[in-house]
């Protein structure tokens, strides 16, 4: 009895392990391309605060992000949740932003020189 309770809780971790999609795919999902720009553009606003801290009205990140591309915050939390999901995946998308990034800064690097 004590094998078959093992056999069975081990053929249904086995079952519930392989499933695809741990988190469900929200009903108004950002693309990759979108989510990308949102990320790109979240990096620079993060740098741009950074660089001038001082700056007290600065511009609010989730309001940029929600008039530049018209999504709300939760949508973008959901989106966000469900790309985090596949680390594979989501690794690749800041990889993209962090290639345009270099690019961009690499552009403005020999514009200053």
């Amino acid at each position: 009895m004590k094998k078959f309770i093992l056999l069975f809780t081990i053929l249904i971790l086995g079952v519930v392990g392989c499933k695809d999609e741990i988190i469900p795919k929200p009903k108004n999902l950002i693309s990759k391309e979108k989510m990308e720009d949102i990320i790109y553009d979240l990096s620079l606003l993060e740098a741009a605060r950074t660089r001038n801290s001082s700056v007290q009205n600065f511009i609010k990140p989730t309001e940029f992000i929600k008039s530049k591309y018209k999504v709300d915050s939760l949508t973008f939390a959901k989106s966000t949740q469900y790309y985090a999901s596949d680390i594979k995946e989501y690794q690749k998308m800041y990889d993209s932003v962090k290639g345009r990034l270099i690019k961009e800064n690499e552009k403005l690097s020999k514009k200053i020189k």
